[in-house]
């Protein structure tokens, strides 16, 4: 088959499938953005987008249907010229429908097979919109925000043959009018990667050294904010640090915004929530390592006594996932993506979101005696290893899914 990836951020989600297509023998292209700068050893076309927000007292509620539409129309274009100039038709079009550049894909080339990887549906209540009250704006109109976000994942996945989710819950978000044509595969973990490591070590900048087996605590994410509960556990770190003097804490994460809103006074939230914290903990012991390279963080996971995971009802942390294969002991948010993935006391521990001190004092006890956790750390990495492996589950559900639409096999 002929099959085009289509992600402005390419490979994101389609870093392992794409090449195994190819590998398999088929044609596969990508139509991607000019400012990604990824080398994928794929064919890629890239088209020229400029992103200009469009003005919210003209558009208003219309205002991310406006935005996501203009990119929508750039790759549309893009999509003619490979068209008409190069005689390109795809079988096949595995798009990511975020951005709206699946959007009129069809128009172009109604014949081929759209594919939608439909990760989120952004709803007005029940939802993270409105989960948060120190950070929920009030008022009827942000929760028409909240569900005009969601008007190009709409229409996204109306117009596409097929959509695809990484969790249940993610795809339950969806309208039950769209569920049904939305299949469910994770994007897959590499367990021979992330694995246990008795000898797992890491240097951290100040040239201090960790081990696997020191009294280590975890928090990972892109950035650190409040959609994956930063606030929350710089607050519980008071309490920790006091009562496990020879805890040290690794704090990964960048300081920009990958989800809700920036502080209005121009800091960033790192800054916000270390100062509201700084004069009660020992600085020397919290360790913010910025955003680090991949086998460091593996090595992390390794090390790691205990990993704090909080997210808002939201997408799913790939980080989680790789935590839980490594046998790190994860300390996650009572919150349905979460909660879809770990059974407290089973494979590994649930505290509620909003609840500091249970966070303190679970924390606290996952750091005080590591060998009573240990038939949780095994059962989070035989969760992967059953469901969730790369290689043996996720990679061949996800090739079979692509592949049933190949015409050939339709006329056979």
């Amino acid at each position: 088959m002929k099959i085009l990836f289509v992600h402005q951020n390419f490979p994101g989600q389609f870093l392992y499938l794409a090449p195994a297509l190819k590998a398999r023998g088929h044609v596969v292209q990508v139509l991607t953005d000019k400012q990604n700068p990824a080398e994928t050893g794929i064919a890629t076309l890239k088209y020229a987008y400029t992103d200009t927000l469009p003005n919210p007292r003209e558009t208003r509620i219309g205002r991310t249907f406006t935005h996501m539409t203009d990119r929508g129309t750039i790759v549309a274009r893009a999509a003619t010229q490979m068209r008409d100039k190069y005689n390109y038709t795809p079988d096949v079009i595995f798009g990511h429908s975020g951005w709206g550049e699946t959007l009129f894909l069809k128009e172009v080339w109604p014949d081929a097979k759209l594919i939608a990887y439909a990760e989120f549906y952004y709803r007005g209540r029940d939802s993270d919109a409105d989960f948060d009250p120190e950070f929920r704006r009030e008022g009827f109109d942000q929760v028409l925000l909240a569900q005009g976000k969601a008007a190009h994942l709409a229409q996204g996945l109306l117009h596409a043959d097929a959509g695809l989710s990484p969790t249940k819950w993610q795809a339950s978000r969806h309208p039950k009018a769209l569920q049904s044509q939305i299949k469910v595969i994770f994007d897959g973990v590499r367990t021979e990667v992330m694995k246990p490591n008795p000898d797992a070590s890491l240097t951290l900048p100040n040239g201090q050294k960790i081990r696997a087996g020191d009294e280590v605590l975890t928090f990972v994410n892109r950035n650190l904010e409040p959609y994956r509960g930063y606030h929350v556990f710089m607050r519980a770190l008071p309490e920790i640090l006091c009562a496990r003097p020879n805890a040290q804490v690794m704090i990964v994460g960048g300081t920009g915004i990958s989800y809700g809103d920036p502080p209005s006074d121009g800091r960033t939230w790192k800054e916000i929530f270390l100062n509201e914290v700084k004069d009660q903990i020992d600085l020397s012991r919290v360790h913010f390592l910025g955003q680090i390279p991949y086998p460091h963080f593996v090595a992390l996971m390794q090390i790691s006594r205990a990993h704090a995971y909080l997210t808002y009802p939201f997408v799913l942390s790939w980080s989680m996932m790789e935590a839980m294969s490594a046998g790190a002991l994860v300390v996650g948010s009572k919150t349905e993506p979460v909660q879809e993935m770990i059974t407290h006391g089973k494979n590994g521990l649930l505290v509620d979101f909003f609840d500091v001190k249970t966070w303190s004092s679970t924390l606290i006890e996952a750091l005080a005696d590591p060998q009573k956790f240990m038939p949780l750390r095994k059962a989070a990495r035989e969760t992967i290893l059953q469901n969730y492996d790369l290689n043996s589950i996720c990679l061949p559900q996800m090739i079979d899914f692509v592949e049933s639409f190949d015409p050939a096999r339709a006329k056979g």
